[in-house]
């Protein structure tokens, strides 16, 4: 089976092997090729460039045909179908919030027995609620708990699901909000959470400072947690409201970050007061099919043009499908 992989010396090979497995990209389904001289390691996705430069010198990119490994079995092999689930971490979320006791536990024990990273399985018993955006979560089986660290992109993100909310599932909006990061940038996140966005920007060492600020207290727990853990040194956390905070530090930011989808309108002023003229807001929303982007672009406009300011639409698009008809979506709006 032909597959983009990375082609290097068996000397490197092992290193370059557990940098794949950081970004997760290493494709495990795939048996690692040889030959005489070098190692060709299966890539399961096309590699960012930032991925690539945290690789031993002296690789290339390119094909090879690969064996397939002989395949284990699945959750699906002895359930009968194919369950929704997330993984964060090494606890399994069960997204599916309709499902009964009996078919959650079958569930809990085929993910148990064919997934050996998964150590706990959870599910929600309540919706994204209050202004913290926190759920209750049952522990259905495996170790009673709700606290693990999710790698992503190399980097470690220690979260207490119950405390503070994160969804593995943004991971590739996260790594595109990088790429519209300039050296020396400064970078303000109005909901950081435990630092998914805040932490890449930062550990990229393209921003000369990022500002992270939430108000649930847990959420700042872990993102300090975090900023240790991957030993990242440009990040200021702070614990606050978004409103008050962008009073402190009016007009410092090239970039500013809302990723509060249900209420990011609510503090479109305050994104605007943060933003340096020529600096981008990237707002995201949860709209209707019928207006996915002319509503949000609105907004923004009137939150400008109460300062006396314009905007310029640089991007928009839909992130992912959110529910029936609705989408969350993003808009990259430069402020003039």
């Amino acid at each position: 089976m032909k597959r983009q992989c990375i082609k290097i010396s068996k000397k490197k090979g092992e290193p370059a092997r557990r940098v794949l497995l950081s970004f997760e990209i290493l494709d495990n389904s795939l048996k690692i090729g040889s030959d005489e001289t070098f190692l060709y390691l299966p890539l399961s996705r096309e590699p960012a460039p930032e991925e690539l430069e945290s690789l031993p010198e002296g690789f290339e990119l390119t094909d090879f045909d690969f064996e397939l490994l002989e395949k284990k079995p699945v959750p699906e092999d002895l359930l009968g179908f194919n369950p929704a689930y997330d993984v964060i971490g090494d606890i399994a979320l069960l997204e599916d919030e309709n499902l009964d006791a009996q078919t959650a536990l079958k569930i809990a024990d085929a993910l148990l027995r064919t997934q050996p990273n998964i150590k706990s399985v959870v599910r929600p018993l309540t919706p994204v609620i209050g202004e913290f955006r926190i759920r209750e979560f049952e522990v259905i089986a495996g170790e009673p708990r709700t606290e693990t660290i999710h790698r992503e992109y190399g980097c470690r993100y220690k979260v207490d699901l119950a405390r503070a909310y994160f969804t593995p599932r943004l991971s590739t909006e996260r790594s595109r909000i990088l790429s519209w990061v300039k050296d020396g940038d400064t970078v303000v996140d109005m909901f950081a959470g435990v630092g998914p966005y805040s932490i890449l920007l930062a550990k990229s060492k393209k921003p000369a400072k990022v500002i992270a600020i939430d108000k649930n207290p847990d959420a700042v727990y872990y993102l300090k947690e975090n900023i240790s853990l991957n030993s990242v040194k440009n990040i200021e956390a702070i614990k606050g409201d978004a409103r008050e905070e962008a009073k402190r530090f009016a007009g410092i930011a090239d970039h500013v970050i809302m990723n509060l989808p249900h209420s990011a309108h609510e503090f479109l002023d305050s994104a605007v007061l943060l933003t340096k003229p020529g600096g981008i807001i990237h707002y995201y929303g949860i709209t209707p099919e019928d207006d996915l982007f002319e509503s949000s672009i609105e907004l923004i406009r009137e939150a400008a043009e109460k300062v006396g300011r314009k905007i310029e639409v640089l991007e928009k698009r839909v992130v992912r499908s959110y529910a029936p008809h609705q989408y969350n979506i993003c808009i990259e709006a430069k402020i003039l």
